[in-house]
């Protein structure tokens, strides 16, 4: 049986459960540097913990899945958070899993629009970075420092990941 999810586009509501969006649509902000720049105010929660602590600013270059996605993994980081913001009007794959008692639950499937970007709160299940259909760079913010901040968890069977509804030509 193929287990079938379809991306849904990204909003703040459809995401809240999830994490936080990075994008200036309704952020707070205000003037800097003598009016000549705007601050987009506190666009997401940055988190770490844990011995010898650090938040990382690093550049992460994906290469395009192919679609239909087979979703056979997620990850998650019991000890950061982690955003990744786009570095080109490019959409990408957003996945992420409710957490149950036996590990994620039913993956859910969102499409960025052009320049949004996500962060995850610590501890929260989501899929690979997946860049749609050329190579991106991203912006990723996340924890640095002691102690084992990645678990993996693969599912028994895989799910299909579609970006449209129907069938796949």
């Amino acid at each position: 049986m193929t287990r079938i999810i379809t991306a849904q586009p990204l909003t703040r509501e459809n995401f809240a459960p999830f994490g936080d969006i990075i994008d200036t649509a309704g952020a707070g902000h205000f003037p800097i540097n003598a009016g000549k720049c705007i601050r987009h105010h506190d666009l997401a929660r940055v988190e770490t913990a844990g011995d010898n602590a650090r938040t990382l600013i690093s550049i992460f270059r994906g290469t395009p899945y192919d679609f239909p996605l087979q979703l056979t993994m997620v990850e998650r980081h019991p000890l950061g958070s982690q955003a990744f913001m786009p570095l080109s009007q490019n959409p990408f794959l957003v996945i992420v899993c409710p957490d149950t008692p036996n590990g994620p639950g039913t993956p859910q499937a969102f499409l960025t629009a052009p320049g949004q970007g996500v962060n995850y709160p610590r501890g929260r299940w989501h899929g690979v970075l997946t860049p749609i259909g050329a190579p991106q760079d991203f912006l990723v913010v996340d924890r640095g420092g002691d102690g084992t901040n990645l678990e993996e968890f693969v599912f028994p069977e895989p799910y299909e990941i579609r970006l449209t509804e129907g069938p796949v030509a």
